[in-house]
């Protein structure tokens, strides 16, 4: 039996809905790239933001790292001075004067927890994250040493400023007396202290030197 054939306005109605789902896959086809270049330049504007954000972190990291730096090579030389003097004159038994330990800072552990906090830990590289972990536990220990220092300055020293010089030392020997050689102990201390922040805030410039160019 031979099949009946398509009749032309079977082929007219088809024409249309093929013509319909054309210009729905086209509109398809255009609401996704719409869709997806929406997302593609939040995304590049968002890293924009964040590499800007970025260097200003660590643009004022480095500035503040740089000064102290700078002071601390100063405060430093004449720490290891004194150290060096008082040693020299305490070898050759002239029986240096002791002064109070004193030790200041403007150091807050809380500056760069906020720093962190406030978008650092995101944006910052591991590597410069774990260099200013490394700098703030230098700081911890040194200040607790000193701190250490200074209780026994201000229980020793300072309540014995105007007596005589005996007091200090054995006359017969010109050696300190066992409870005040924790002095020159203190000077080295902070002459190491010294050095350690001048080391570790140098490793951590180098570091954000680092990444800032890797940024650019």
């Amino acid at each position: 039996m031979t099949p009946a054939p398509v009749s032309r306005a079977t082929n007219d109605r088809k024409a249309p809905f093929l013509s319909r789902l054309g210009r729905w896959v086209a509109e398809l086809v255009l609401v996704f790239v719409g869709v997806y270049a929406a997302f593609w330049l939040n995304n590049y504007q968002q890293h924009q933001q964040d590499a800007k954000r970025r260097d200003q972190i660590l643009a004022s990291l480095e500035q503040e790292f740089r000064k102290g730096i700078e002071s601390g090579k100063i405060s430093g030389a004449k720490e290891e001075r004194q150290a060096a003097e008082f040693r020299r004159a305490l070898d050759a038994d002239e029986m240096p004067p002791l002064h109070p330990c004193v030790f200041t800072t403007d150091y807050s552990p809380g500056d760069i927890a906020t720093l962190l906090q406030s978008g650092g830990v995101e944006l910052l590289d591991v590597k410069t994250l774990m260099a200013l972990r490394e700098l703030e536990s230098v700081i911890r220990w040194g200040l607790s040493d000193m701190a250490h220092y200074q209780k026994l300055s201000d229980e020793l020293i300072v309540p014995n400023l105007d007596q005589n010089i005996s007091l200090f030392y054995d006359p017969a020997t010109k050696k300190l007396r066992k409870r005040f050689e924790i002095y020159p102990q203190a000077l080295v201390a902070l002459v190491k202290f010294a050095h350690d922040l001048d080391r570790t805030k140098t490793e951590l410039v180098k570091q954000i030197q680092a990444e800032r160019q890797r940024g650019r």
